[in-house]
């Protein structure tokens, strides 16, 4: 059995749901189909999960945005989104657009319920809309809703964990015929009290991933509006080729470094049970995409080169600060107590520096500057602003760790200063610091050097 799930471009029109369904039936063992609510396409310039939430917002969730969408302008952009997705796909319309427009209206749940249950409807609807179009297409499906069958969350609503009861549930309901397919609404489930909860953005990956986990899947593929993962980002380096095969522990530094290909925690179980995992194209669908495993052979130095940008520094110097037992871990402290996300420590005797997202530094510098002061005396504090950290990575730089003296040297010969350098203990990966303002010109350098076929090879 293989788990498939459809992301919101792979379903956000007529035209793509019948991709889909023409994938669905070219391999019998694509049984259980996780879909998304509908991305943006030409039409339809925002999500419908953002309409939603600007529904449940009132109106903020655009207003906070910027954006001039109405409620009233986001309810008519969900009912005629519908509406076009049942008339061009030649399904019948009443029952489920009555049942919509009913729900939207009659809400009476407030606060976090209220967001969950209107974040929920755009899977719930699309769910039935493609469950109703796969029967109508010849296949044997049927539509297998969360609260149904029992995919359980605790009870946060908006940002719910799956419980351990959810796996025997699904291993209870989803008992299928070798020609029996289902259909399943990502995203969401229900807490104990069978109320709505949903997952975080991008929750519908981890729905697949948690049902290939429960069904101890041969493969979990996951399809998309990309080729794979590319060792580079292809909106830097055009010429950038898609990474035929990685290790759960290369796409997890990767995506930590801005390789958002899809939600890294719907990894998690499957990678406990060593199911692969595969990221495919529906626009392009014999491509073979990029095969994620537990195990590799590594054939070359270098899978991926991932940059992330907005990134601070915190420098802190104070005399004797190695010899300072808990230095440290009251610093991360403070970090943690202003809900800022800390990465990379390099450190020497008198000086520390903590890498953050500029992000969550708004509005907070100066209260962590002085609590800092006040707590742990530092001699200095020095922040930089718009740095970049570029990330290389491959399970083959564990034989090979020259590629770091190539990549210090080709930065070297092209003029380009670095203000970090960082090796991960697992040596598998690390991590350059640039400005912001040469990143790009970093990340060229870096690839042509190091990421060329002649280059990259182990012999």
């Amino acid at each position: 059995m293989k788990v498939c799930k459809f992301g919101g471009s792979s379903v956000k029109n007529s035209t793509q749901i019948k991709k889909i369904v023409d994938i669905v039936k070219r391999d019998e063992k694509r049984q259980v189909i996780v879909v998304s609510a509908p991305g943006r396409d030409d039409d339809f310039d925002e999500k419908i999960t953002d309409h939603l939430l600007n529904l449940a917002t009132e109106g903020n969730h655009f207003l906070e945005q910027k954006i001039e969408i109405s409620k009233d302008d986001s309810f008519n952009a969900i009912i005629k989104k519908y509406t076009k997705l049942c008339d061009d796909l030649g399904i019948a319309k009443k029952k489920i657009l009555d049942s919509l427009e009913n729900e939207l209206n009659n809400c009476d749940f407030k606060d976090d319920k209220k967001t969950a249950f209107f974040l929920s409807r755009g899977e719930h609807y699309n769910a039935k809309i493609i469950s109703d179009y796969m029967k109508k297409s010849g296949l044997n499906v049927k539509l297998m809703l969360p609260e149904e069958f029992g995919f359980i969350l605790d009870d946060t609503y908006t940002d719910g964990k799956v419980q351990a009861k959810t796996y025997d549930n699904v291993k209870k309901h989803f008992v299928l015929k070798d020609n029996e397919k289902v259909v399943v609404p990502g995203f969401y489930g229900v807490t104990e009290k069978n109320e709505i909860a949903v997952m975080s953005r991008g929750g519908s990956d981890l729905t697949g991933g948690e049902l290939a986990y429960a069904l101890d899947a041969s493969m979990y593929e996951n399809w998309t509006d990309t080729n794979g993962v590319y060792e580079v980002d292809p909106r830097v380096i055009p010429d950038a080729k898609v990474i035929p095969r990685l290790t759960f522990k290369e796409l997890r530094l990767l995506s930590s470094k801005g390789f958002n290909v899809f939600h890294f925690n719907a990894m998690l179980n499957c990678k406990k049970s060593k199911i692969p995992i595969r990221v495919r194209n529906t626009n392009n669908p014999t491509n073979k995409g990029t095969l994620i495993l537990s195990e590799r052979v590594p054939m070359e130095k270098l899978v991926g080169v991932a940059k992330l940008d907005n990134m601070a520094s915190i420098h802190i110097q104070k005399d004797m600060l190695g010899e300072e037992i808990g230095f440290t871990a009251e610093l991360l402290k403070i970090f943690g107590e202003f809900h800022i996300n800390t990465y990379h420590y390099p450190t020497d005797k008198d000086d520390l520096a903590i890498l953050v997202e500029q992000e969550d530094l708004k509005g907070n510098i100066n209260n962590l500057r002085r609590e800092i002061d006040k707590r742990l005396k530092p001699d200095n504090i020095i922040v930089t602003y718009s740095l970049s950290v570029i990330t290389l990575v491959g399970i083959g730089l564990k034989e090979d760790s020259f590629t770091i003296v190539d990549a210090i040297t080709a930065l070297k010969e092209n003029n380009i200063a670095f203000e970090m350098f960082d090796m991960s203990p697992s040596k598998i990966s690390f991590h350059i610091g640039v400005s912001q303002n040469i990143s790009d010109i970093a990340l060229e350098t870096l690839y042509e050097k190091l990421l060329t076929k002649d280059n990259n090879c182990i012999c």
